[in-house]
């Protein structure tokens, strides 16, 4: 019976001890500036306003109009490329490739990667070089660039004008088709695709979110000091210097340097597992070999191979749940419909 009871005690002390340390491993990941996501569009608004991040008022209406155009290749100037070319749904987001690829199937002339769309309605900086600060100025730009989708906005503009479905629903929600209001739909339409994971119910206060692993990758993700620019509610989105401590052994791909400061935006890593290749330029396919990389030119540290496992478990926790989306059927092309280029 004094064994029996030895046992219970004993277990109980374990337990009552792994609960206080993945409480205090909460504690410890949100003073690190870790973040939830929002559950909803109003807290979504809430977290918009918080950071600062513009966006126009939020309707299913223009969700359903931005869909439509996310996945429209006749804003391509070729007809073929759509946004979800590159920021494929079914792919984390991303295209699966090192560098993008754009019209005429030529890969970006500066060797850059296609970074996920999934949560980006939270950036307070978009591409790479942290250009623009908002997801509709950031849809105009792949629509026009040379290198994307080359559709000057006057064309992008014919073309869905050219489309009577198009022109009703644009009048009901916006007055009138306008290229600021082809990128703003799009841009609603985006921040409806939000990945809620195992690691936001963790920090919410679930316990029992994250495995006994995971939990030892995130203890050593903050101890190691990734949160310093991997933090806020996309573990990342903020301009940082590169090569801090050292440098990346494949800088020689692509001729990217970063903003006019020397600055590159850093990454989200949620849903980092589904979105090699890695780093701006695509060049590492191996989750660990890009923890240990980052370790050795960031933070000047070498990470060991156990090390990399460990903290690639927690990445693995930020793995989320993606929106139920339904491939749209799109208006039918019209006689006076600006013909495809290649």
């Amino acid at each position: 019976m004094k064994i029996k009871l030895s046992l219970k005690f004993l277990f109980g002390i374990c337990m009552i001890f792994n609960l206080g340390y993945a409480n205090s491993l909460i504690d410890e990941a949100k003073a690190a500036g870790l973040v939830a996501l929002p559950k909803n569009q109003k807290e979504v608004d809430a977290m918009l306003k918080a950071n600062n991040i513009k966006a126009s008022p939020f309707s299913e209406a223009k969700v359903e109009l931005g869909k439509k155009l996310y996945f429209d290749p006749r804003l391509s100037k070729s007809g073929l490329i759509s946004c979800n070319t590159c920021h494929n749904l079914g792919l984390g987001g991303a295209d699966g490739i090192p560098a993008a690829v754009g019209h005429r199937w030529s890969p970006n002339p500066h060797h850059l990667n296609s970074p996920t769309v999934y949560n980006s309605i939270f950036n307070t900086t978009q591409f790479w070089d942290g250009r623009v600060g908002t997801l509709a100025d950031q849809a105009k730009q792949p629509i026009e660039s040379e290198f994307e989708m080359a559709t000057p906005a006057k064309l992008a503009v014919e073309r869905i004008s050219s489309l009577p479905e198009y022109v009703l629903e644009f009048k009901k929600i916006y007055g009138k088709v306008s290229f600021d209001n082809i990128a703003d739909a799009i841009a609603n339409f985006e921040r409806t695709l939000l990945t809620p994971s195992p690691f936001d119910k963790f920090l919410e206060g679930d316990e029992k979110a994250l495995s006994k692993e995971q939990q030892a990758g995130l203890k050593l993700f903050i101890d190691k000091g990734c949160t310093a620019c991997h933090t806020g509610v996309n573990l990342g989105d903020s301009m940082q210097a590169f090569e801090v401590a050292g440098k990346y052994k494949f800088a020689h791909i692509g001729d990217f340097k970063g903003d006019e400061n020397g600055m590159v935006k850093v990454p989200t890593l949620r849903n980092v597992a589904e979105t090699a290749p890695y780093f701006h330029n695509g060049a590492i396919w191996s989750l660990q070999e890009a923890i240990k990389e980052m370790g050795s030119i960031q933070l000047g540290i070498e990470i060991t191979d156990k090390e990399a496992q460990s903290i690639e478990a927690f990445l693995h926790a930020l793995t989320g749940d993606k929106p139920v989306i339904t491939y749209p059927q799109l208006p039918v092309s019209r006689a006076k419909t600006p013909k495809p280029e290649l």
